[in-house]
């Protein structure tokens, strides 16, 4: 889900000292050349009185006489998707699931498109799906059987929600048996 700027608090050309400081050392830290003041709603979380924490902000702030004005980069050893609006990776980011096979695929496609797409979130979801099939099937070709059914929380939906799990197997029993008829149907034929 993304976040709409606030418009009615930092309007395009309304933009404060602070955050144009704030913006240019920003830039200059992570070598931007750009200036981004000109994106509606860009750096309305840097006003002070737009922000909800202030009462609870330190001051001075905690990363006082760091010796880094923005942290190492990350080695990039694998993929790693990020969104096209903004112009570079973040200095830290996993590496843990990289993209492989068709939901890899898919991935790389969601991510050229921008994230105000809804092409771009839903390429994602059936990526997640594809994956977990994805994942089935590695397991299965290694020789270790999923349990299935202890993942989707048998055991917790018998506890708490019979009846709902009933009424779950009553609708899988009724597609499966559809799906069957259907199919030995057209075999006779």
């Amino acid at each position: 889900m993304t976040m709409q700027p606030r418009t009615d608090v930092v309007r395009q050309n309304d933009v404060t000292e602070d955050t144009q400081t704030l913006l240019a050392r920003n830039q200059r830290s992570a070598g931007l050349a750009r200036d981004m003041s000109h994106i509606q709603g860009w750096g309305v979380d840097l006003d002070r009185k737009n922000r909800p924490a202030v009462p609870m902000e330190r001051t001075p702030p905690r990363l006082e006489n760091v010796h880094w004005d923005r942290p190492e980069e990350q080695p990039m050893t694998v993929r790693v998707f990020h969104s096209p609006e903004r112009p570079g990776m973040t200095p830290v980011f996993g590496t843990r699931q990289p993209p492989k096979g068709l939901s890899g695929i898919m991935r790389a496609a969601a991510y050229k498109m921008t994230e105000n797409d809804i092409r771009h979130w839903l390429l994602l979801l059936v990526a997640d799906r594809v994956d977990m099939v994805e994942g089935i099937g590695e397991d299965l070709m290694h020789g270790r059987v999923p349990n299935v059914l202890g993942e989707m929380g048998i055991k917790a939906e018998l506890k708490h929600n019979p009846q709902g799990l009933v009424k779950k197997a009553a609708v899988t029993a009724a597609v499966v048996g559809l799906g069957y008829y259907l199919l030995s149907r057209r075999r006779a034929r």
